[in-house]
């Protein structure tokens, strides 16, 4: 799964490209608020994880662990919500955004030297950049909040450049429907929420 092969006249592998249908399956299903879009959001972060590993992107390669992990609880607040009640799309308050942003930069600084200091990254800064605002992305995005969106427009931008740079062009053109695609959510979850109890 991993030979490498031409596509479009870019470098890919099998790996990669399975791991692309599957990661744009999920969004999708996230944009529509289906389950079902966690089982795919754990199947992508396995396959993934692993093309990561090759690209020596450690940071990303180790989130997809946390992924999955987020994805099975993501899955359990979609079906039962808080207690039992229905989760809804609802919005961060003042202090939410505070807490999301005081938490994407304390994940940073962490991440961010702990790949330079443990790993043989050459984007330790990046890396643990992206990989501390795509945690804080999930877990918005498993508690229903319009802002999840907004955190993976600012994410998928950004991994569009990093991914260009590792020569994963496969993945790069992903996170460029990454984009379109959280724009699309943010709208649909922005109409949601002004309606939500």
């Amino acid at each position: 799964m991993n030979d490498t092969l031409a596509l479009l006249g870019f470098s890919t592998t099998p790996l990669e490209l399975v791991s692309f249908a599957l990661a744009v399956t999920t969004v999708l299903l996230n944009i529509r608020q289906n389950p079902w879009a966690w089982l795919f959001s754990i199947l992508s972060s396995a396959t993934y994880a692993v093309v990561f590993f090759g690209a020596r992107l450690y940071g990303d390669s180790g989130l997809q662990l946390v992924f999955i992990a987020t994805s099975a609880w993501g899955w359990r607040q979609w079906l039962r919500g808080a207690g039992e009640e229905r989760l809804v799309v609802t919005r961060l308050g003042r202090a939410g955004w505070i807490w999301a942003l005081a938490g994407w930069g304390a994940a940073f600084l962490l991440l961010s030297w702990f790949l330079r200091t443990w790993t043989n990254t050459d984007v330790p800064h990046i890396d643990g950049f992206l990989t501390a605002g795509s945690l804080v992305g999930q877990l918005l995005l498993a508690r229903k909040k319009v802002e999840n969106w907004h955190v993976w427009v600012a994410v998928d931008v950004l991994y569009v450049g990093l991914y260009i740079f590792k020569d994963l062009h496969v993945t790069a053109l992903l996170y460029a429907v990454f984009v379109l695609l959280a724009v699309r959510g943010l709208q649909a979850w922005s109409k949601l929420a002004r309606v939500a109890p």
